[in-house]
């Protein structure tokens, strides 16, 4: 993948029979390899966003486009197939499998890649190898969450997602969770989309989006902070 392209999406939902815009009329281009955060409070939209990006849902009108192929016009099988090829997912509640192992979690992910990564290698950039035996039950929430980054790069994925992959966590262990989202993306020319609420967090991109109301108030280039040096909000 070289780039991910929006133009002029909009997402729709009937409240009272009454339109009610999620996403107003959205463009903007992601190009491989790039960190992209969206800050905004909630509601504003940027959880709806990450779902229309990834495939998990479906624009009410416009296109997304990677490499020149609109994924809005896809059947519900060929979106099953982009999702399961193309991309990684991340969420605040870590959806892990309480009773494998980490390594066995792990693999999980790995079962439906077509270009697997080395389980084993992986364990050692999200720093776990020492638990890669223990139930995941029996690790932090900071750890739990490293379980998941390792089991959604797994199957090598183009685009991670991550849906505020810190919010259930402290400081200290949020952080550490973000270095192992910059080695990923480092190591691996991942290209990274992640929303947050937290304006410390969202140093950490290459772009910061910003928005509200679900409009796009603010889209910048950006100097990335090392996640070890941003303010916790």
């Amino acid at each position: 993948m070289e780039e991910i392209i929006l133009k002029k999406v909009s997402k729709i939902y009937r409240i009272e029979n009454k339109p009610f815009y999620a996403l107003y009329d959205i463009s903007f281009t992601i190009k491989k390899g790039e960190i992209i955060t969206v800050l905004g409070p909630s509601g504003s939209g940027k959880t709806t966003l990450l779902n229309l990006i990834s495939g998990l849902d479906r624009v009410s009108s416009g296109a997304i486009y990677y490499d020149n192929k609109n994924i809005a016009k896809y059947s519900d099988r060929q979106l099953t197939n982009h999702r399961r090829l193309k991309s990684g997912f991340i969420f605040q509640n870590y959806n892990l499998l309480e009773h494998l192992t980490v390594k066995e979690n792990i693999l999980v992910g790995s079962y439906v890649a077509q270009n697997k990564i080395d389980v084993t290698e992986l364990i050692k950039v999200v720093d776990l190898t020492k638990h890669a035996k223990k139930s995941v039950y029996q690790l932090s929430g900071g750890e739990q969450q490293r379980v998941s980054i390792a089991r959604a790069v797994a199957k090598n994925p183009e685009v991670l997602f991550c849906d505020e992959p810190t919010c259930a966590l402290d400081e200290e262990m949020g952080k550490h969770v973000l270095e192992k989202l910059v080695a990923i993306n480092k190591q691996m020319a991942t290209t990274i989309i992640l929303v947050t609420h937290n304006p410390g967090i969202a140093e950490i991109g290459d772009r910061i989006i910003k928005m509200n109301s679900g409009k796009i108030i603010s889209d910048k280039t950006h100097k990335r902070k090392p996640p070890k040096e941003i303010e916790w909000a």
